[in-house]
């Protein structure tokens, strides 16, 4: 199952809430003008992609390098790399070195390879730190590219929403695209269904987070070794912030109601903020919030496994049920109660680059275009090689091989979310079969957020954040889950943050927002 990383503060909390969130189902277990350097490739695309043994006339051998964090390197990795480079070298004439890198040593060892000489081509970006790269000059503009040798890119995302694709430009450019996925988000609450039947727990009672108290008072009562509810993410509502705020990636300076005529507001200031902190104070008080939340570092799914918690609040797709289900190997029931909102975050969370040391850009583009094209392509990436990895059920729907399951499978990456075009992935057994047009239905009918599109260049304030993040570390969990006093603390929280410059940093992000709502008319 694919799982969406939530962007915060910095790129090491990114990684610290690895594997946050819904996107898509994926393995079925758990789950951007050329700019500088290469040497450019002469065909398209558009040409090359269905050329066959023909582009090897056409165009000269190259060698590139993809670089993506995953969990660790699949036993079986060699063998679906030679089955992957079958294809490339026969659509693209290029072979492809695949180079994951483990999530934890990810921030190290992509600032060491970007930053030095070595070769990388495609590697992922997003991940909270897109517009510090493009400063950066660590990818290249690929506008021309797009136009040019990314043709079934562009059209995939167009055929989406064209302001998918536009979300990602920085200064008019594009340096980044996104993967097709869940690029949208709505909010509710998944929990237990074997409790919820023992309980007759009336589902449909649900609307928002105050009809929960409760059902947590029977979960409380009756199961005293449950916890009710617990983290997702840092706290019980990180994510769920985003149900009323554009969080414009940071939190720092926030669009109420995704809209608020693109006039921002201090998000910790705000009564919905309250509001939620009050709620789940209450919670706490109750019993409903196991006292360590705040300390705690088990995962919601580890928790509801080990059959010692009920539910978690957190954003949400379609398939998030059958999703959940494996992520915690109970059944699971989710209540939507927020509609579907698309921010720019959504979009620019997880993409593809062309690095700066790519030694052909424009080869570079023919592969990650293969990745939004070419099905065989796309389900080796996503799960391995059919008859020894995967069986197929029907057409387009597959299972582990008898005898092979999440445990002992040499490829088990978790990453269709990752690599390109998800729409092109066969479905999991068990997932609907038509999850994938359900999938992008939500993408294209979810509210799009009156600054999807906008990125904030932090450079003008990067002493303020840096203090600002410190007040954030000290007091945003505890009063998350409920374990401080939001009459007492949330004032302090409030008043060091002004103290650590957060009304500047909101009037830069708006100064930025100003300008930017003018040139492109909102």
């Amino acid at each position: 199952m694919m799982k969406r990383r939530s962007i915060h503060l910095a790129l090491a909390l990114t990684m610290s809430a690895a594997v946050i969130g819904a996107c898509s189902s994926n393995g079925g277990n758990n789950d951007s003008n050329g700019g500088n350097g290469g040497t450019a490739s002469n065909g398209s695309a558009a040409e090359t992609s269905n050329a066959g043994n023909d582009a090897s006339k056409t165009l000269k051998p190259e060698k590139l390098v993809m670089v993506f964090p995953a969990a660790g390197e699949p036993k079986d990795m060699q063998e679906v790399s030679d089955a992957i480079n079958k294809i490339t070298k026969e659509k693209i004439n290029a072979t492809v070195k695949l180079v994951p890198i483990g999530w934890g040593a990810w921030t190290q060892q992509r600032t060491l390879m970007m930053s030095g000489k070595e070769q990388v081509d495609l590697i992922l970006s997003g991940l909270g730190t897109y517009s510090q790269d493009v400063a950066k000059g660590q990818f290249l503009e690929l506008d021309d590219y797009l136009g040019k040798e990314g043709a079934g890119i562009k059209e995939a995302l167009d055929n989406l929403d064209p302001e998918f694709l536009n979300a990602t430009k920085i200064d008019g450019k594009i340096y980044a695209v996104p993967s097709i996925r869940d690029l949208a988000a709505d909010f509710g609450i998944t929990m237990r269904k074997d409790l919820v039947d023992k309980y007759n727990i009336d589902t449909s009672s649900i609307k928002s987070l105050d009809d929960l108290d409760a059902i947590f008072k029977v979960i409380k009562e009756n199961e005293p070794d449950v916890v009710p509810t617990v983290k997702y993410g840092n706290s019980i509502i990180d994510i769920y912030v985003r149900s009323a705020f554009d969080t414009l990636s940071d939190g720092l300076g926030v669009l109420p109601g995704n809209d608020n005529n693109l006039k921002l507001v201090d998000m910790y200031e705000a009564p919905e903020y309250k509001e939620m902190l009050n709620t789940v104070r209450r919670w706490y008080l109750a019993g409903y919030v196991a006292k360590d939340a705040a300390t705690s570092t088990e995962t919601q799914y580890n928790m509801v496994k080990a059959g010692k918690a009920f539910s978690f609040i957190s954003h949400m797709k379609p398939g998030i049920e059958t999703q959940e289900s494996r992520n915690t190997a109970r059944e699971m029931i989710s209540i939507h109660f927020k509609p579907a909102i698309s921010t720019t975050s959504d979009i620019t969370s997880i993409m593809w680059s062309v690095a700066r040391n790519s030694v052909d850009p424009s080869r570079a583009t023919m592969l990650l275009n293969l990745m939004y094209t070419d099905k065989d392509l796309i389900n080796l990436f996503d799960y391995g090689i059919e008859g020894k990895h995967y069986t197929k059920v029907s057409d387009n729907v597959i299972d582990f091989p008898q005898g092979v399951d999440a445990t002992n499978s040499g490829y088990n990456l978790q990453l269709g979310w990752m690599f390109g075009n998800q729409s092109l992935s066969y479905i999991w057994n068990g997932d609907s079969p038509d999850l994938w047009n359900q999938l992008m239905d939500f993408n294209k009918n979810a509210t799009k957020s009156k600054a999807l599109g906008f990125i904030f260049n932090a450079d003008a304030v990067k002493s303020e954040i840096a203090a600002v993040t410190n007040v954030t570390n000290q007091y945003k969990v505890a009063l998350e889950t409920g374990t401080v006093d939001p009459e007492t603390q949330l004032p302090k929280f409030i008043d060091q943050l002004k103290a650590a410059g957060i009304d500047k940093i909101i009037a830069e992000k708006q100064k930025q927002l100003d300008a930017w709502a003018a040139a492109n008319g909102k």
